[in-house]
């Protein structure tokens, strides 16, 4: 299980932003997940269309689209200057799917007060419910009506407003841009259910959700003598040059105590060296061996490698990370800020034979997103 002393800083489980010119660059790389078939077809009839998607985020001016590999696309804005402002469009895949519109902020400390929120684009007001995500000082706002006629706006105007114990005022410069990707790339252009770009081409065109990938956890194993504390780094494991490195980085005490092990099967162990840490975030390096400690080798842990990965952190590497046996998965929260409201959550599942990435959300923009709000670019079933 997570370390007590990260219990706080860990996620239940959890794509930054890269900044580019509209359509410019393509700001995410792609994962090494296959990618999902297309339904098979018949010489007389034609199977419904499966959309093949692979994990993707692009910048579109002051605005940010995300789609997963589930399908699922969300779009968002930001308040300027750094100003916890936000405001979030999803659209999960499929021909039924209809948008969803929620909005929210972080005042300052001067700002705080009862939770009330509202929206108005360029001086029109519309009426938001307060979702039940919403917190005393960080309310959120939920479009219940038809959210079709607002989106359309949104494409056309210039500003849009977050109002409650203070206002924030949101660039929609690439909105619409942003929104005739996430058509693109579900397969919903020239419909009836686009976003931006509709048409009369028949709804049933638009492709299904795909088939998520299928991961199944490793049986569990007995625990005893394992755990997150009272835990000493083996010989052989200490050994190791940048084990030893990390052990001479880590000498604050609340730090170099955070070992963490666990059995994964009869002939497999799991290690966790702390390797620095800061005001909000404690670094591990993971490690299977064999029992006691024996021959040590790092744990991969294969992210998506996409918008807000750090090209220099190895694969072994997570920040605020914790396993849990129950689960068998492996969780980590790198924490942008020390509210938690940017950064990355994954999430690993030890199969039997090696860690799987069974989910991964990322937020770059450090704007009051809660992390469950965050878009998922990976996840399995």
């Amino acid at each position: 299980m997570i370390h007590p002393r990260l219990m706080a800083a860990v996620a239940a489980s959890a794509l930054a932003f890269a900044v580019a010119a509209c359509g410019d660059r393509d700001a995410a790389r792609k994962t090494d997940a296959p990618r999902p078939a297309a339904a098979a077809t018949t010489a007389s009839v034609a199977a419904a269309p499966v959309l093949q998607i692979a994990s993707e985020t692009k910048q579109f001016r002051d605005w940010s689209a995300t789609c997963g590999n589930d399908g699922t696309c969300w779009a968002f804005g930001f308040a300027s200057g750094g100003d916890g402002g936000w405001l979030r469009i999803t659209l999960a895949p499929g021909p039924d799917a209809r948008p969803h519109i929620l909005f929210g902020y972080w005042p300052d400390g001067d700002a705080k007060g009862p939770p009330r929120i509202g929206l108005t684009i360029d001086g029109r007001d519309f009426a938001a419910a307060l979702n039940a995500a919403s917190e005393a000082d960080a309310p959120i706002g939920e479009i219940v009506s038809d959210a079709r006629p607002i989106i359309d706006l949104l494409a056309q105007g210039k500003v849009a407003t977050i109002r409650g114990a203070s206002a924030q005022d949101i660039s929609l410069n690439g909105a619409a841009a942003a929104l005739l990707w996430i058509d693109e790339k579900q397969g919903r252009l020239d419909t009836p259910t686009a976003l931006m770009r509709r048409g009369d081409k028949p709804a049933s065109t638009v492709p299904a959700a795909p088939q998520l990938p299928v991961v199944a956890a490793g049986p569990a194993v007995d625990q005893t003598g394992f755990g997150d504390e009272n835990q000493t780094v083996p010989a052989a494991l200490r050994s190791r040059t940048e084990v030893g490195n990390c052990l001479k980085e880590s000498v604050v005490p609340d730090v170099s105590d955070m070992v963490m092990s666990a059995r994964l099967d009869a002939r497999t162990e799991l290690w966790a060296v702390p390797c620095g840490s800061g005001a909000y975030n404690v670094t591990h390096y993971w490690y299977l061996t064999g029992p006691g400690g024996r021959d040590p080798r790092p744990a991969a842990l294969i992210g998506t490698a996409g918008p807000g990965a750090d090209p220099t952190s190895p694969d072994n590497a997570t920040v605020n990370g914790g396993y849990d046996p129950g689960s068998r998965t492996l969780s980590a929260f790198a924490k942008g800020r020390g509210i938690g409201d940017c950064g990355a959550a994954q999430t690993w599942t030890w199969t039997g034979q090696r860690f799987v990435l069974t989910r991964e959300s990322t937020m770059g923009e450090c704007a009051g997103v809660p992390a469950d709000l965050w878009p998922v670019a990976w996840r399995t079933r």
